[in-house]
């Protein structure tokens, strides 16, 4: 069963505030409907909300328990709580999208670790490797239903959204044919590549995590059967990337209220600039920092950044910019296929500085050496920024330095074809470091104020012992 739930499929406009991610979820339930069927079974489709509309199928079914996968983000959690008091029968969350049931890890002192290294260690220490076991050949027939209760899956055209062919085709068969062609053709290289935005070198399963076309437990397996004995490096590496998912779907579980708040608090209060003309650019791709701006243009075309080009384009935001993480924050997620709060949430803040083991306020990525050492021929650039294809690699990760005669001879106009850079590096780096000191000075002096202080001892009038 699916329940269409109302804030994306009764509001004129729910849907449409995220088409990619609208896209890849119908498809992947045409897709399950369709096997279902060819199972022997179907698939159930409601309108929602949930709590009102699982109680009423009980009731109509005579169902004796609900099962269903638990969640860790706040409003899946507050949701299920309803249930479990409306249902009248059990309702059964069967483990979690996470390797390790979140909650149940725990640091020496007994709290949630917030550190990834030693969450590692433990995570690891805990990990069962999956067995898989095949799917069924046949599944029992659906109840009879005296009437029909259930709806068509909705289309996109019916929600008011056009086809995006360059978004990655949802469901369990295109999850598969991703995960095995990376293991098979890039997998091997993944510690080497992973990094490289202009090559194939990540797995691209993000969304099929997210929405459960593919299980973390299915990838895991996969990973070490093809990685482990002849690629050992890239599966430890493909592995601890796996376990920072782990990471920040535990942390979301432990501090939902990091979907609101800075993690550290001292980031509370930041004095984040309000720059329009900055934040147009920045969503836009206009930023005139070609890796920043091929970054835009990816996340608005296929619903997809590579993670290296998210880091550089979050920190260009936040820290060349100095607007706040959560405006960024909110348009990735409006964007992005998999729409994955807690992961979304965790680089971020990161990035920014605020979040849990992130990194230091005053690292600043510099768009043009990350462009160089990571794009290092301009493909990903000239992909996603065409207008600047024709320049060369010496060129293409800062126009605005190249020799006049090099943008002549590519037919290249600076400021016209491609704008100027909206802020000098040197110069954001230098103000941000100014502001972000400032602030967490002004919050360390507020908290020793704050703090208790130890009472004084009187001086003693006696004589000092003699040590003998």
């Amino acid at each position: 069963m699916f329940v269409l739930e109302p804030a994306y499929f009764a509001r004129p406009d729910g849907a449409g505030a995220v088409p990619h991610r609208i896209q890849f979820m119908l498809e992947s339930l045409q897709e399950l409907e369709a096997n279902l069927k060819a199972l022997g079974s179907d698939l159930l489709v409601v309108h929602g909300p949930a709590v009102r509309a699982l109680p009423e199928l009980v009731a109509r079914y005579g169902a004796t328990e609900i099962f269903a996968i638990a969640s860790c983000e706040p409003a899946g959690r507050a949701r299920d709580a309803r249930l479990a008091e409306r249902l009248g029968v059990p309702l059964t969350l069967c483990g979690h999208e996470t390797l390790i049931e979140p909650g149940t890890l725990r640091n020496a002192a007994g709290g949630a670790f917030q550190v990834y290294t030693p969450f590692a260690r433990a995570a690891l220490a805990r990990l069962e490797l999956p067995v898989l076991i095949g799917a069924p050949r046949r599944l029992p027939p659906s109840p009879a239903k005296p009437e029909r209760l259930g709806v068509s899956i909705p289309s996109l055209s019916a929600l008011g959204i056009a086809h995006n062919a360059s978004l990655q085709v949802g469901g369990e068969r295109a999850g598969m044919l991703r995960l095995k062609a990376f293991l098979a053709e890039h997998g091997s290289q993944y510690p080497e590549d992973r990094n490289r935005m202009d090559l194939p070198g990540t797995s691209r399963l993000s969304a099929d995590l997210h929405f459960g076309t593919l299980s973390v437990r299915q990838i895991l397996a996969g990973a070490r059967d093809a990685l482990a004995e002849t690629a050992p490096d890239a599966w430890e590496r493909y592995r601890a990337e796996l376990l920072w998912r782990e990471f920040s779907h535990h942390t979301l579980f432990d501090r939902p209220s990091v979907l609101e708040l800075p993690f550290r608090s001292d980031f509370e209060g930041f004095p984040w600039h309000r720059d329009e003309r900055g934040w147009r650019a920045w969503t836009e791709g206009r930023t005139g920092y070609p890796v920043v701006d091929a970054a835009a243009r990816q996340l608005l075309r296929e619903g997809f950044v590579h993670n290296r080009a998210r880091m550089i384009a979050a920190s260009f935001l936040t820290k060349h910019l100095a607007i706040s993480y959560r405006r960024g924050e909110a348009h990735y997620l409006q964007w992005l296929t998999d729409g994955d709060p807690a992961q979304n949430n965790m680089g971020w803040q990161w990035c920014a500085g605020s979040g849990c083991d992130a990194q230091p306020y005053f690292r600043i990525f510099n768009p043009v050496t990350q462009g160089e050492r990571f794009d290092p021929d301009g493909d990903y650039v000239r992909r996603y920024v065409p207008e600047l294809a024709n320049l060369p690699k010496s060129a293409i990760h800062a126009p605005w330095k190249a020799d006049p005669e090099v943008l002549r001879r590519a037919s290249f106009r600076l400021g016209v074809d491609y704008p100027r850079p909206v802020i000098d590096h040197d110069e954001a780096r230098q103000r941000f470091l100014l502001i972000a000191s400032e602030h967490l000075s002004a919050k360390r002096t507020a908290r020793s104020k704050l703090a208790p202080r130890k009472p004084t001892r009187k001086p003693s009038t006696r004589a000092p012992r003699r040590e003998m």
